[in-house]
C-alpha cells in the first residue's frame, strides 16, 4: 500500500479490539466479477465523485464500467454506478495518451480506432479513496483519488513529445447517449490557457441528465485541440457539439507527472469551479489520498469486530465500504442543486441522488438508520424535496430524474421507516402528507388496485409483484399514521395492505395470478418467471409467496399454524433450484432451493423462521448464506450489489439481527457471526458479544441485554441507539 494512515486513537479504547488498519480489510475487487457489478475506483463516503476506469464492453455485466474478466480501459470517468442492474453515467472521461489516436470508443479488433488501452491488472492497486493501474499501450501510470465533488488524477509519463490528456464527453455508460456537449478554454489576458469548462447533457436510464465540469492541469498548457464528433449521415440528428479536448504540454521527461483535477456540478460550470476552490485548491495528491482514506477509515470504524477469521472481516468491511458508496451527493458546496423538475434550488443541508429504493428499503436504509442516523435524516429530507418537485416520493431516482424502475412505492417505505423510528430533523407533517399522497396515485397499476382491491393479472404485467410491494408500502403508511395519531388512516392503509391475500391460492399454497373476474391464472407453474407478460418481476411464485413481511400473522393464518408455515418454509429451501420460462432474468441467482439470495424479494424470508418460533432454523440458513454466498473472491456476491443492499444484508445478519417488517423498530435475531462487535451509536457504543461462538455453535441459547435476561426474539431500534450491551450465549 502506497499510503499509510495513522491509527485512530479510538481504536485503543478497549483491549479486546486489536489496533488494526480497517482499510486493510477492504478489497474493492470483491463483487467485480460474476454479476456483482460493483464500482472499482476512488471515492469518498457518499460522495458525488466515483472516479475509476471505464471499459470497452457495453453489456450487462459492465454496468459499473468494470469487470474482473476484462482489462480494457477507454478512460477514467467521474461518475459510476455500483451494483445496479442497468448501466448509465460515466460522465467526463479523462484518458492520458501518447501520439495521435482515434477518439471513438474503438474496439479490440482495431486498436487504433480508439484511444483505449489494456490496463495491467497484475499491477493494479485499489483501496478506498485510491486507484492505480499502468496503461500498457502508452506506458503511463494512472493514479486517482477524490474529494466529495472533485476527482484528482496523477499520470506518470515516459519520455515523449506527443503526450496529451484527452477529455471525452461522448462515451457514456450502457444505454447512455450524449445529447449536448460543450468544452471551452479559460484564457488569461496574456493568452495562457489555464482551465477547461464544459458540460455534458445526456439521456439514458435517467433522462435529461446535466453534468457541468471545471478542469485544471498542473503543467502549463501548450495547446488545446477541441474536436466535434464526426458527422454521421446514418444519424443526422446526432449532436455535432464539441465532444473531445486534447490537451498538450510539449516535451515530457521520463517519469514526469501530469496532474488533472476535475470538479463536477449538477448546476453550472461556475459552481463546479466553486466546488474545486472549496475542496481542492492545491495539488497535494498524496495528501488528498490520505484525506480520502481517513474519511473511509472514520466511517468504517463505526463497526469494530473481534474475530479469528480474517476472511470474515474482509467480507464485512468490504460490505460496509460498498454500503457507503451511495446514495451520493447531488449538490454543490454553496447548497445549489438541480431538482426533480429540472429547476435549480438551494438547500441548507446535503442533497443526494442514486436512490435504488426497491432494493435498499429492505436492509440498506435500516442499516444506515443505525450507523448514519444524521445522514439518513438528510436522505429522507432529500426524498421530501423530490416529492415537492415531482408530486410523489421517489421510486428509483438518479441524477435528478425519476426512472420509475422496478415496482411499488419503495420511497414511501423508507420515509415511513424514519418517522416510525423517530429520526430527528424531519418535518413530520410534510413527511406524512408525502406518504399519503404518494400511495394515493393512480399510475403504474395503482388505478386497478383501487378499483378491484388488487391488481388483476390480466390488466397489468407483473401484477403480483407490483401489488405486493404496494401492500408493503401501505403497511408502512399505516405504521406511520399510528405513530402520528392518524387513527382512521391507520385503519384504512392497514386494510389496504392486505390486498396481497387475493393472490394466495389455498389449493396450490402459492401466490398465483388472479384475473379481474376472480378466476385464477391457468395453467400455473410456480417455477416460471419472465421479464414481461407474467405475474412476477425478477422472481417466481416460490419467492413472491413470501413477500408479505408486514403481515406475518396473515401468512400463519393462510398456512394454518406456525408449525405448518415452518414446514412450508422448509420446502422453499429444499425445492429444485430451477427457474423456468423464456428470457429468465439473470437477477434470479444465488439459489438455495427456491430461496434466491441474489435478488431482494427473498432477503427477509429466513427471518420468518425466528418469527415462527424456529430460531435454530433461521440460524442454520443465515450461516449457510453468509458462508456460501459471500466470499473474498471477485465473484464474491451472488447477485448485483444493488447499491448497498446485498452488503447491508450481510452486515446486519453478521451482527445477529435483521429488520423484517417495513417501517418497524424491531430487528429479529438470527445468528451473530463475530465474537464481539462494537457499534458507534448516538448513545455512545453498543456492544454485541457472542459467547462460545463458532461455526458449530451457531444457535442462540439465551440472550441478555445490559445484564438482564431478554425473552424476546428481537431487539428494538431504540435499545440499539441508546447504547449498551447485547449478549448472545451460543450453543
Amino acid at each position: 500500500m502506497l499510503f499509510l494512515l495513522v491509527a485512530c486513537s479510538a481504536r485503543q479504547e478497549d483491549f479486546s479490539f486489536q489496533d488494526e488498519d480497517l482499510l486493510e480489510f477492504v478489497d474493492t475487487r470483491i463483487g467485480s466479477g460474476g454479476h456483482g457489478h460493483v464500482f472499482v475506483g476512488a471515492s469518498v463516503p457518499f460522495g458525488a465523485i466515483q472516479l475509476g476506469p471505464t471499459s470497452l464492453p457495453q453489456s450487462w455485466d459492465w454496468c459499473s464500467g468494470y469487470h474482473d474478466s476484462d482489462s480494457t480501459i477507454i478512460g477514467f470517468s467521474h461518475t459510476h454506478l455500483s451494483g445496479t442492474g442497468i448501466g448509465d453515467l460515466f460522465d467526463v472521461t479523462v484518458m492520458p495518451v501518447i501520439g495521435r489516436t482515434g477518439y471513438a470508443r474503438g474496439n479490440e479488433d482495431e486498436p487504433a480506432s480508439g484511444m483505449w488501452s489494456y490496463g495491467l491488472r497484475s499491477q493494479e492497486d485499489t483501496w478506498p479513496g485510491y486507484y492505480s493501474i499502468p496503461l500498457e499501450r502508452y506506458g503511463i501510470l494512472a493514479e486517482m483519488t477524490a474529494t466529495k465533488r472533485v476527482g484528482l488524477h496523477r499520470y506518470t509519463f515516459p519520455e515523449t513529445s506527443a503526450g496529451a490528456i484527452v477529455i471525452d464527453l461522448e462515451n457514456g455508460g450502457c444505454w447512455d447517449r450524449a445529447e449536448m456537449t460543450s468544452i471551452t478554454t479559460r484564457v488569461e489576458e496574456d493568452g495562457e490557457i489555464t482551465a477547461l469548462d464544459g458540460y455534458r447533457f445526456s439521456t439514458g436510464w435517467a433522462k435529461k441528465q446535466k453534468v457541468f465540469f471545471h478542469a485544471e492541469f498542473s503543467l502549463p498548457i501548450k495547446q488545446v485541440q477541441l474536436m466535434e464528433k464526426p458527422y454521421n449521415p446514418a444519424d443526422p440528428a446526432s449532436p455535432q457539439d464539441v465532444m473531445y479536448a486534447r490537451v498538450e504540454f510539449g516535451k515530457l521527461a521520463a517519469g514526469q507527472e501530469v496532474l488533472v483535477k476535475v470538479a463536477l456540478s449538477p448546476v453550472s460550470e461556475e459552481n463546479a469551479r466553486l466546488n474545486m476552490e472549496a475542496e481542492l485548491p492545491g495539488w497535494d495528491f498524496d495528501g488528498t489520498v490520505n484525506a480520502a482514506m481517513m474519511a473511509w477509515d472514520s466511517e468504517l470504524e463505526k463497526v469494530r469486530v473481534a474475530s479469528a477469521s480474517e476472511e470474515d472481516k474482509k467480507v464485512l468491511y468490504t460490505a460496509l465500504y460498498h454500503a457507503m458508496i451511495a446514495p451520493s451527493l447531488f449538490c454543490d458546496v454553496n447548497g445549489d442543486y438541480r431538482g426533480a423538475d429540472g429547476e435549480v434550488y438551494h438547500s441548507d443541508e446535503p442533497v443526494y441522488t442514486t436512490y435504488s429504493l426497491w432494493d435498499t428499503y429492505r436492509a440498506e436504509m435500516p442499516l444506515l438508520s443505525i450507523l448514519q442516523p444524521a445522514r439518513t435524516t438528510e436522505m429522507v429530507n432529500t426524498m421530501l424535496r423530490i416529492y415537492q418537485e415531482q408530486g410523489k416520493l421517489p421510486i428509483w431516482h438518479l441524477m435528478g430524474w425519476e426512472t420509475h424502475t422496478m415496482v411499488g412505492n419503495p420511497g414511501v417505505i423508507a420515509v415511513a421507516d424514519a418517522l416510525v423510528k423517530g429520526l430527528p430533523g424531519i418535518d413530520k407533517e410534510l413527511a406524512y402528507k408525502a406518504l399519503r399522497e404518494s400511495v394515493m396515485q393512480t399510475d403504474r397499476g395503482q388505478d386497478h388496485r383501487q378499483q378491484f382491491g388488487y391488481i388483476p393479472a390480466d390488466r397489468y404485467n407483473g401484477a403480483i409483484a407490483a401489488d405486493m410491494e404496494y401492500a408493503i408500502a401501505d403497511a408502512a403508511v399505516a405504521h406511520a399514521a399510528t405513530v402520528l395519531g392518524h387513527k382512521e388512516d391507520a385503519a384504512l392503509f392497514g386494510q389496504r395492505s392486505l390486498s396481497y391475500r387475493n393472490y394466495m391460492d389455498p389449493e396450490t399454497l402459492f401466490a398465483r395470478g388472479r384475473f379481474a373476474d376472480g378466476s385464477w391464472r391457468t395453467p400455473f407453474n410456480p417455477f416460471e418467471s419472465a421479464y414481461e407478460g407474467y405475474d412476477y418481476v425478477e422472481g417466481n411464485a416460490w419467492q413472491y409467496t413470501w413477500l408479505a413481511p408486514h403481515d406475518f400473522d396473515g401468512l400463519v393464518e393462510f398456512y394454518g399454524s406456525r408449525e405448518r408455515l415452518t414446514e412450508r418454509l422448509d420446502t422453499l429451501f429444499s425445492a429444485p433450484s430451477v427457474v423456468e420460462g423464456e428470457n429468465v432474468p439473470p437477477d434470479i441467482s444465488g439459489l438455495i432451493g427456491q430461496y434466491v439470495h441474489g435478488n431482494e424479494p427473498s432477503h427477509h424470508i429466513i427471518y420468518f423462521y425466528t418469527m415462527a418460533g424456529a430460531r435454530n432454523k433461521a440460524a442454520e440458513r443465515v450461516r449457510e448464506v453468509m458462508a456460501s454466498l459471500y466470499s473474498t473472491e471477485p465473484d464474491g456476491l451472488s447477485g448485483n450489489e444493488d447499491v448497498g443492499q446485498m452488503s447491508a444484508w450481510y452486515i446486519l445478519s453478521a451482527l445477529g439481527f435483521y429488520q423484517v417488517e417495513p417501517a418497524s423498530t424491531r430487528f429479529w435475531f438470527g445468528s451473530p457471526l463475530f465474537d464481539r462487535v462494537r457499534l458507534r451509536v448516538p448513545g455512545g457504543r453498543f456492544d454485541i458479544i457472542a459467547h462460545d461462538n463458532s461455526p458449530e455453535h451457531k444457535y442462540i441459547d439465551k440472550v441478555k441485554l445490559n445484564g438482564r435476561t431478554w425473552k424476546k426474539d428481537y431487539i428494538e431500534y431504540r435499545d440499539i441507539m441508546r447504547g449498551g450491551t447485547l449478549e448472545f450465549f451460543m450453543r
